[in-house]
């Protein structure tokens, strides 16, 4: 039996708890390593002599486009990769590979149309998006290569899900480690030995993410992949297009609402405060990142075990998955929570050391991490929606916490108070009323799509 065919029988066989270590380590793994991509870029950018906290603000206010960019990957990659999934558990291989093939095409049109309309607005939307005199300059520097590399970006992330989608979580792992331990031995030599600053942040990642493209095509027109990109399914069958967008459309307004929350955010800080407070979310991004990674990590290990159980109509073990998922990330973020509130000047020092800045972060990070305790159940229940092509659910659940909560309320508590306090305050009420109401959502709704006489 081959290893495809082995990694496809783990999911429909193999007990649970085992599996999904097996599978979401290596996922975890993947979503660390892609996470040091950003990351360490903002840890030499900080840390650049006399101009590293500025050029770090300037970089943070990059980070809507670049959630945008990663939001039309997720549209293509992560709407398609579980309704693969799912034809592969309802044995209908021809069918996953159309989804893949179709999926394929998708990135490439939509990788140069973000290449093209960014690159034009690029200015004027980053000064929407909190930049300011100051700062402008380095965020232009790391947007315009940045650019270049769009259509890595969205083949390497977006390509990478359907390697997950078939239970080869180790391979999927290791089309991000290349690029990122090529990322990270780049980023110093271009930023500091180049003295290239913000401009070599970007080619390392541009030169890391090309690499990390030509592996995932690679591995996916191999033998060694159970889905392969054929050329007979490259092109835009539009029924399955439709169905990818039905589900893609969730995984991008969670990513793409993402850069809205992030203008409201800098806009409103700067307005309030000034780029001392708009660096502060620069900062407090990157340690969300460092908590909600991992456990996007492990949701997409579980995600296939979930999504071809559920094709192939066994729900027990549906259900065994999902009360498995919940409790870790419920249990990762409780612990996130309670590492923040001990630990926010030391979590600040990793990026920068500016000791206005060291002191407002430590000040600032406790409050608006305060409801991430909470956000493990919101992660568990969407993923399992996702698993199981809930569309319309998905797509309520995406726009609730970002753009029917967060958004307005960072808009509103300060205007209210006449505190800037008031934009910090309004990620924890969002989170917390965000979880409650998806948690129950999923209760209600469990038995109709999770029959218990089934399976």
């Amino acid at each position: 039996m081959s290893q495809s065919h082995k990694s496809e029988a783990a999911l429909a066989s193999a007990p649970i708890g085992p599996l999904m270590v097996k599978l979401a380590l290596p996922a975890v793994a993947a979503q660390l390593i892609n996470m040091l991509y950003n990351i360490v870029d903002r840890i030499y950018i900080g840390h650049i002599p006399e101009v590293g906290r500025t050029a770090l603000t300037g970089l943070g206010v990059t980070f809507p486009i670049l959630m945008l960019i990663s939001a039309f990957t997720a549209f293509a990659g992560m709407g398609g990769a579980p309704l693969a999934s799912i034809r592969l558990g309802a044995g209908d291989r021809e069918g996953a590979e159309k989804i893949l093939g179709t999926s394929a095409t998708l990135l490439l049109i939509l990788a140069a149309l973000l290449t093209t309309v960014f690159s034009i607005i690029k200015e004027p939307a980053l000064m929407a998006f909190g930049a300011s005199e100051d700062t402008i300059g380095y965020a232009l520097d790391y947007i315009s290569i940045y650019l270049m590399g769009t259509v890595f970006v969205q083949l390497a992330l977006g390509l990478n899900a359907y390697i997950t989608a078939q239970g080869q979580a180790l391979a999927a792992m290791c089309s991000v480690l290349i690029g990122a331990v090529l990322n990270i031995i780049l980023d110093p030599l271009f930023i500091f030995g180049f003295r290239m600053g913000v401009q070599g942040a970007a080619a390392a990642t541009v030169i890391s993410q090309g690499v990390s493209a030509c592996w995932v095509v690679g591995f996916l027109c191999s033998s060694q992949s159970g889905l392969k990109i054929r050329r007979k399914n490259m092109g835009l069958n539009w029924p399955v297009i439709q169905k990818i967008a039905a589900l893609g459309v969730a995984p991008f307004i969670m990513q793409s609402t993402e850069s809205l929350v992030t203008v409201v955010l800098n806009s409103g800080l700067q307005f309030y405060g000034g780029d001392l407070y708009v660096g502060t979310v620069t900062v407090m991004q990157s340690v969300m990142q460092m908590v909600v990674m991992p456990i996007q990590g492990i949701t997409q290990g579980v995600q296939p075990i979930m999504s071809y159980n559920f094709g192939a109509g066994n729900y027990r073990r549906v259900r065994e998955a999902f009360r498995l998922l919940l409790r870790t990330c419920l249990a990762l973020t409780i612990t996130a929570c309670v590492l923040v509130g001990l630990f926010p000047r030391q979590l600040t020092l990793i990026f920068n050391d500016n000791q206005e800045l060291v002191e407002l972060v430590g000040r600032v990070m406790p409050i608006f991490f305060g409801g991430i305790w909470a956000f493990g159940a919101q992660m568990a229940c969407q993923s399992a929606f996702m698993a199981m092509g809930q569309a319309k659910t998905s797509l309520f659940l995406a726009l609730l916490r970002k753009v029917i909560l967060l958004a307005p309320l960072a808009v509103i508590l300060p205007m209210v108070t006449q505190n800037v306090m008031g934009i910090y305050v309004a990620e924890p009420v969002a989170d917390i009323l965000a979880s409650a109401t998806t948690l129950t959502l999923f209760l209600r709704r469990r038995k109709t799509l999770l029959p218990e006489q089934a399976g």
